[in-house]
């Protein structure tokens, strides 16, 4: 798929690995499409010329909006990223039930929505690449982290089933989990929890955004066809 340039579907673009992602895939010279929950996240894509559009993954009225748009002007798409994702942490005894569900709401049953969207676009081409940001977690647990490792874990499973049901179109599924990661969630973490989480990791380090993408443009090339409903990940021997 690498002779051709894409159209490429990344939500959550506008921070962290979404970012980096966005910018060097429209280096390449693929044609970007980006989200932001925020309008000055969707500003700052558009700047950077970023085909942007504002969305939340919590809200059905503005997934529905979204998705209308995608249909009307984009229906050729055929790489999807879903990036997008959020953290409500606490202990399961102090977790709200809103706090529980805006995470499996936002995490996967918005990645499950705009998934089969996008997949309709890619079925009629035969071709397509999906590809899914989870987590250590999913694998892990964490404490505190009950909603979020579950809606990761959960993302990994639709992955494999997705990968199932539509390999025979020509189309590959695959999941990246990435450990720490270095980016402004992580730059804010203090001193006592960096040291905590380094001595976990084998390789003494925390990841950078730069890495992920370069996976991510593997997975997105002819050189990574033939892998389909696969966890790759990325966390220094955190989780082996």
């Amino acid at each position: 798929m690498n002779k051709a340039l894409h159209k490429i579907l990344i939500t959550g673009a506008s921070r962290g690995i979404g970012h980096k992602m966005a910018l060097d895939l429209k280096k390449q010279g693929h044609l970007v499409l980006g989200t932001s929950t925020s309008d000055t996240g969707k500003d700052n894509l558009l700047n950077e010329g970023i085909v942007a559009f504002k969305l939340n993954l919590n809200s059905s009225e503005s997934i529905e909006i979204f998705l209308k748009d995608l249909n009307d002007n984009h229906s050729d798409i055929n790489v999807l990223i879903n990036n997008a994702g959020i953290t409500k942490d606490n202990l399961v005894l102090r977790m709200k039930d809103e706090d529980w569900q805006d995470v499996i709401n936002t995490n996967l049953t918005g990645t499950f929505k705009i998934t089969r969207t996008v997949l309709k676009f890619m079925i009629k081409e035969r071709k397509g690449r999906i590809i899914n940001l989870t987590s250590t977690v999913a694998v892990t647990g964490n404490r505190g982290q009950a909603n979020y490792s579950a809606s990761k874990s959960g993302l990994e499973a639709f992955t494999k089933s997705l990968a199932k049901e539509v390999g025979s179109r020509g189309i590959t599924v695959n999941s990246v989990s990435p450990g720490y990661i270095e980016t402004d969630m992580t730059k804010s973490i203090s001193d006592k929890v960096k040291k905590q989480a380094l001595d976990q990791i084998p390789l003494g380090r925390f990841g950078s955004t730069n890495e992920i993408s370069h996976l991510i443009k593997f997975l997105i090339s002819d050189e990574s066809s033939y892998i389909t409903g696969q966890t790759i990940h990325i966390n220094g021997g955190l989780y082996m």
